[in-house]
């Protein structure tokens, strides 16, 4: 029994999203499906030029849906697009520090890549307002990566800034992540592999269902 155990809500991350109509399409139908805390846009390797209308587009739907847009890298195409937050993926903590500087707390930002406790406290010292265990693009294993599951549980049980786990590449694992006490679980793979808008509509569905199942387990 976990009497102080919250459900955890899903975070999309769009690296497989095809560009144009196709990827918001698909984006559109996720977030009509089913709870959707926030969005991950993510450039996956596309240059700037590709980058720009693609997030633009993104974050205009989420703005349409109350949804927070967290735009991956890119402080122009964050700023252009009117995204609500910056992401940092790969553990620096000196750009953390310095867009932390430049753009808290008016927007969000956000952190991945501290593979250790130590470099993970460190970049908690900066307040983030989340930090995000697992990379954009590395959810290839069915289950959420070992060390990324054991440094979720030991982060959401001693720190306060929120965490984000990034899942699997196989939604039925979900609650595994659960179990973690994440405050928040990303998903990528498993809901935009295939980007047709009625199949992310079934993962999206089907994810939320599963951290509902998953965390009354947790809570009994």
């Amino acid at each position: 029994m976990r009497q102080d155990f919250v459900r955890p809500r899903l975070v999309l991350v769009t690296t497989p999203l095809p560009d144009g109509a196709a990827g918001v399409a698909a984006l559109r139908a996720a977030l009509e499906a089913g709870d959707v805390a926030s969005v991950l846009i993510d450039p996956a390797g596309r240059a700037e030029a590709a980058f720009q209308p693609f997030a633009e587009d993104l974050a205009a739907l989420c703005r349409d849906r109350e949804v927070a847009a967290v735009v991956a890298g890119d402080t122009r195409a964050m700023g252009r697009a009117k995204a609500d937050g910056l992401h940092l993926a790969g553990g620096d903590l000196e750009a953390l520090g310095d867009a932390m500087r430049r753009f808290a707390p008016r927007s969000i930002v956000g952190a991945s890549g501290f593979r250790t406790r130590h470099e993970a406290l460190e970049a908690g010292e900066l307040l983030p307002d989340y930090m995000m265990f697992g990379e954009p693009g590395e959810d290839r294993a069915p289950s959420p990566g070992a060390n990324d599951a054991a440094m979720a549980e030991w982060w959401a049980e001693i720190v306060e800034v929120p965490c984000v786990l990034l899942g699997g590449s196989d939604i039925e694992t979900l609650p595994e992540a659960v179990a973690t006490g994440a405050e928040f679980i990303a998903l990528s793979a498993a809901v935009f592999t295939d980007p047709s808008p009625a199949a992310v509509a079934v993962k999206v569905a089907r994810a939320n269902a599963l951290l509902d199942e998953a965390s009354e387990s947790l809570a009994a």
